[in-house]
């Protein structure tokens, strides 16, 4: 366990981020590895098919991801506040209402796939391909919300070591099993999603044995579950809140891929392609944002807001600084970069982009603050401001598929999110500084 309320915020934001950013890596190297293996073995067009619903998955287990984080930061205000029976109530709730929500999901999303990927415009072509792809990963979703429950418990309580183990064994078993089931079996574009699958279930797997056998305060009982309204209301207010956080952003971005799905199949590659590496680059972005929420809310629950304050400082400087090395390497190498992805030689793919890549990049300070600021507000208790914000994002969203995008075509879909991003963040930085963290005094 790892106490964030002590030690300079610098510092123990760096020690605590760091891992998750590794974590991240290895997550994200996975996942390129299935890009790479699906284009080169199965072509251009396997790539468009997955491509093409990539973020219809990624905005259902974006909420699981989203709910998950947001039980962790109960544990981690219990875990602040030195409550250990709360933080073991707060550990078996997680479990419980996971449980309860990935299942829902698990047959809603199946039952209702067909209607969601003709809501998505997935071209008539692809629709088999990415059937078989995005089912898998949906029939999986257990798992997935397994292994986000206990990553997020563990960094709750300050470990932030054994969710990066467990996930490097699972990413390393994630590629070795892509290269058999893709390449070696042959067993399609549905081997790459089932690769992917049985490394979360790995992951997810040791971490419950690590927690049993290393945290004798989160070993699980009746009591566990047994939980009042109060700890059922926190945990349900926090995790809705932080799933539909991620799910507004994942359902704009969704309704973007509606539209890019209308335009050509090398311009939904090329999309697919720089998005890709918009998740590698944005990574610590999302490091920083969950680190934020444990580290606010330990201190939230200890009730030291100075901290917090100098905490937030901390995070945003981190971001902005990784910023401007994006900056950088985008301009010098997203040529290479989206060629290497992709095993394309297409001079559409890469110029397009390249282009979206050169133009999101430079506006990157803005989301840096999005993503702090939110899960800050999430850890000091305010469930509210950062939906508002996830909400203007959607607007902004459907705006340009419907003005945007036709006006403009694929240039309209770049430019869209540099303006919301703008627009998103004023309400984060006015509700932030007129919370009580920085109105009213440390303990």
């Amino acid at each position: 366990m790892k106490d964030l309320t002590t030690g300079a915020p610098g510092k123990v934001i760096l020690r605590f981020a760091l891992p998750i950013f590794l974590g991240q890596i290895f997550q994200l190297c996975y996942s390129l590895t299935d890009t790479w293996i699906i284009g080169k073995v199965l072509g251009d067009q396997a790539l468009a098919a997955v491509g093409s619903v990539t973020p219809l998955s990624d905005m259902i287990i974006g909420f699981l991801i989203g709910l998950t984080n947001g039980f962790g930061v109960i544990t981690a205000y219990w875990f602040g506040a030195k409550e250990n029976e709360q933080v073991n109530r707060s550990f078996g709730g997680s479990l419980l209402f996971g449980t309860l929500t990935a299942l829902v999901f698990t047959i809603c999303s199946v039952l209702f796939l067909p209607q969601f990927l003709r809501l998505v415009h997935v071209p008539a072509e692809h629709t088999a391909a990415a059937t078989a792809y995005i089912k898998v990963i949906l029939l999986g979703m257990f798992t997935a919300m397994l292994y986000n429950v206990f990553s997020a418990t563990l960094r709750a309580i300050g470990d932030t070591i054994a969710p990066l183990i467990f996930l490097v064994v699972s990413a390393l078993l994630n590629i070795v099993m892509d290269f058999l089931f893709v390449a070696g079996l042959h067993m399609g574009i549905s081997g790459a999603s089932i690769a992917t699958v049985i490394a979360q279930l790995i992951s997810a797997l040791l971490c419950a044995a690590y927690i049993i056998k290393k945290y004798p305060a989160l070993r699980l009982s009746g009591d566990s579950f047994r939980l009042n309204a109060k700890m059922s209301r926190e945990l349900w207010m926090s995790g809705l809140s932080m799933g539909l956080m991620n799910s507004l952003v994942m359902m704009g971005t969704l309704i973007l891929q509606g539209a890019i799905n209308l335009f050509n199949s090398n311009i939904i590659v090329a999309h697919y392609a720089a998005r890709k590496i918009t998740h590698f680059f944005m990574i610590p972005f999302a490091v920083l944002s969950m680190t934020s929420a444990s580290y606010c809310g330990q201190n939230y629950g200890a009730k030291l807001y100075d901290r917090i304050r100098e905490g937030i400082k901390k995070c945003i400087l981190f971001a902005w600084i990784w910023t401007i090395g994006v900056i950088l390497l985008t301009y010098l190498c997203a040529p290479v970069m989206i060629r290497l992805i992709t095993s394309t030689t297409k001079a559409e793919i890469i110029d397009t982009a390249v282009l979206y890549l050169r133009v999101n990049t430079l506006l990157y300070f803005v989301p840096a603050v999005i993503t702090v600021s939110r899960n800050a507000l999430q850890g000091i208790g305010d469930h509210i401001t950062p939906i508002i914000s996830s909400a203007i994002e959607l607007l902004g969203k459907l705006f340009t598929v419907l003005f945007l995008a036709p006006a403009l075509q694929y240039f309209g879909i770049i430019i869209s999110e540099p303006i919301v991003w703008v627009l998103m963040v004023i309400p984060l930085i006015i509700k932030l500084k007129k919370s009580d963290v920085y109105t009213a005094k440390s303990k």
